[in-house]
């Protein structure tokens, strides 16, 4: 096999990897190729957005050296991704935070839980049957309320 024939080849391979990893049904290089663009810029936008839901989100502060805890809540199909970001340690908050949960009947299906010197919630949950009930604002407030209500029971 040539050089040639080894690199085509070897584009062949990639090309196959970009059309897998974007989901792309066309088996043709060009649509292969424009399939990603548009996967690239949907990723782009979807960035966009959450950069925006980032600095829209900045928690108020209660006093100049203590703040509540940054809050996102991201919609999947069957459930939510809450991600909850302190600087510094929180202790008890992971338990507040568990029992919105259980107030909006969420159930926790994955959670990345870190809480040494600072506290940092990555929690994957689904809605028994109530996503139609429960939407993202609903669960970020929620979410808001107990850290809240923590932070209140904690000064």
């Amino acid at each position: 096999m040539g050089s040639k024939d080894q690199k085509n080849a070897l584009l062949n391979q990639h090309l196959e990897q970009l059309g897998s990893i974007t989901n792309s049904p066309s088996v043709n290089k060009a649509s292969i190729i424009v399939h990603a663009s548009k996967y690239i810029e949907e990723l782009k936008e979807r960035i966009d957005k959450l950069n925006e839901d980032v600095s829209t989100s900045q928690p108020s502060h209660i006093d100049d050296e203590n703040s509540l805890p940054l809050v996102t809540v991201e919609t999947l199909e069957k459930g939510f991704l809450i991600n909850v970001l302190s600087e510094k340690n929180c202790p008890g908050l992971l338990v507040s935070i568990l029992e919105a949960f259980e107030e909006l009947a969420l159930e926790l299906s994955d959670a990345r839980v870190s809480c040494s010197d600072s506290f940092r919630l990555e929690a994957f949950s689904q809605a028994e049957g109530q996503i139609d009930r429960v939407d993202a604002q609903m669960v970020k407030q929620s979410v808001l309320e107990a850290i809240r209500n923590w932070s209140q029971s904690n000064d």
